[in-house]
């Protein structure tokens, strides 16, 4: 029986963020595609006629934990380990001391994700 679209996008809206980058992986290597947009050649020239710099698209942000609701606490914790990786020690040091770069060099739809997951939890997050 085939699911539905909604059926689909319910299993995906339940998916923490590694398990997410694990399917598009799954996904890119089933269908040998990338998730790598082309990038236009030609901007046009300003009527001045010098080259204006083009602008470059960011593409690697990094996820800073700024601060979070002491009620939440042991909730973000555990989000801050399942993201990043991080020993019980380093993810409650990271939360307590606030300002930490959680993780780095992200995709911004896998930011955007984790900004999500730990704001739900808790945490006041800032992408960079």
């Amino acid at each position: 029986m085939a699911l539905s679209k909604e059926e689909i996008l319910q299993a995906i809206e339940e998916m923490k963020v590694i398990e997410l980058h694990e399917l598009v992986e799954a996904i890119k290597e089933k269908f040998n595609v990338t998730a790598a947009m082309p990038v236009a050649a030609v901007a046009a020239a300003p009527a001045g006629g010098a080259a204006a710099p083009a602008e470059e698209e960011k593409n690697e942000f990094d996820i800073i934990l700024t601060g979070f609701d002491a009620a939440q606490k042991i909730a973000l914790i555990k989000e801050v380990r399942a993201v990043s990786g991080l020993g019980l020690k380093e993810a409650k040091d990271a939360v307590e001391k606030g300002g930490e770069t959680i993780k780095s060099g992200v995709s911004k739809e896998e930011a955007a994700a984790i900004k999500k997951q730990l704001e739900a939890a808790g945490g006041k997050v800032e992408v960079k």
